[in-house]
């Protein structure tokens, strides 16, 4: 079976990248007779930031729609026309002449063309964050004109949707937001934390979350919510694990309140499995996700999550009282009444540690990618 992957670029450190790759390099090197390509469009002679597999092969069209990052949007805008006519020209070309069996699209600019293409694929999506964090839906503008180009932005999108055969939704919550559809096939994210080894005893007096520090994570939410566990818990300590724009405002909130000694912003680090094993609590504050592959894997090495309910993810990853806490999203405290409780209560700590990572497993590569075969050759047999 011949597999196709678009997405602009691989240098990037980012959850697409990531996620394409590692499924991709699966695919290749356990299913036997698969033969997967990935193309990008906007590599700039960059080496992909994760490994590929030597099974997969790479092929960048080299058509770059926002080089140089400092133009104007004047200057943007003009060269647009021209920079998608040979994007068009160049993946259409690639695809046809590739043939595969399944084209999997990452929904940006390719959907407007890719089910027009009569290579003989089957065309699919894959959707990584979401509804109303992408595209249209993501922006906010009272004015008239904008909210009607975003809404003939947001039915254009819907309708490209609709010609796929398959659109994949990374959980049921976030299905749910797409009542227009009757193509959505539900598959999470799989997890790249090995499930053997070594975890967090639960005894630490570190809290730990991760993520860029952006709005989008809600790290000004924790911080506030911190501000209140360490009042009744001086003794314990949370630890920021990110980079980003915001990190200086971020600090800035956390020595205004007095928190410089146990609320620490760490830089990313390689190593970031042995600070989950140094950590008892996982937070995962976000105003939104797709499907939090941290709140994974923090799991998988037995920390005990707490997340709030945004959309979407941690409803479908946590039952709450089970291996996990989940809190109303948005409610600073409740949320540090959650985590505070888990403070003080450590055999409640052990047993969601244990059960999350129990729970962990159903989001190996070994399990997920069981779903993606199926889904291949459900859609096989049909073509």
């Amino acid at each position: 079976m011949k597999i196709v992957y678009y997405l602009p670029s691989l240098y990037a450190p980012g959850g697409l990248e990531r996620i394409v790759t590692f499924k991709a390099n699966y695919f290749a090197e356990h299913f036997e007779g698969y033969e997967v390509y990935i193309i990008t469009s906007e590599q700039m002679g960059k080496e992909p930031h994760f490994p590929l597999s030597p099974k997969v092969k790479h092929i960048d069209l080299d058509v770059v729609f926002d080089w140089p990052y400092d133009q104007s949007r004047l200057s943007k805008a003009l060269k647009f026309p021209f920079r998608y006519r040979r994007f068009r020209k160049r993946l259409s070309n690639a695809i046809n002449s590739l043939r595969p069996d399944i084209t999997i699209s990452t929904l940006r600019r390719e959907l407007t063309f890719i089910t027009d293409l009569k290579d003989g694929s089957i065309k699919m999506g894959e959707f990584h964050v979401s509804r109303y964090a992408y595209g249209a839906e993501a922006v906010q503008s009272k004015n008239f004109w904008i909210g009607l180009i975003k809404e003939r932005w947001s039915k254009r999108f819907v309708r490209g949707l609709s010609r796929l055969s398959k659109v994949v939704i990374l959980t049921h919550e976030g299905a749910k937001d797409w009542p227009e559809l009757n193509n959505i096939t539900v598959i999470p994210n799989p997890i790249a934390t090995p499930l053997e080894g070594k975890q967090t005893d639960i005894s630490s007096k570190h809290a730990i979350a991760v993520g860029r520090y952006a709005p989008q994570k809600g790290f000004d939410r924790l911080i506030a919510a911190w501000a209140i566990v360490a009042q009744k818990h001086p003794d314990w300590t949370l630890d920021i694990y990110g980079e980003g724009e915001l990190q200086t405002v971020l600090q800035q909130q956390i020595d205004e309140l007095g928190l410089h000694e146990n609320c620490i912003l760490h830089h990313t680090v390689s190593n970031i499995a042995d600070k989950y094993c140094m950590s008892s609590i996982f937070v995962l504050s976000s105003r939104y996700e797709g499907l939090p592959l941290v709140l994974g894997e923090a799991m998988a090495y037995g920390v005990a999550p707490v997340a709030f309910t945004c959309p979407c993810g941690p409803r479908d990853m946590i039952t709450d009282g089970v291996n996990g806490l989940l809190v109303e999203d948005g409610n600073i405290e409740q949320l540090a009444n959650r985590i505070g409780y888990l403070i003080e209560h450590e055999d409640i700590r052990k047993q969601l540690g244990e059960k999350a990572h129990q729970r962990a497993k159903d989001f190996t590569m070994e399990a997920i990618s069981l779903q993606w075969k199926a889904l291949f050759e459900e859609l096989m047999s049909t073509k």
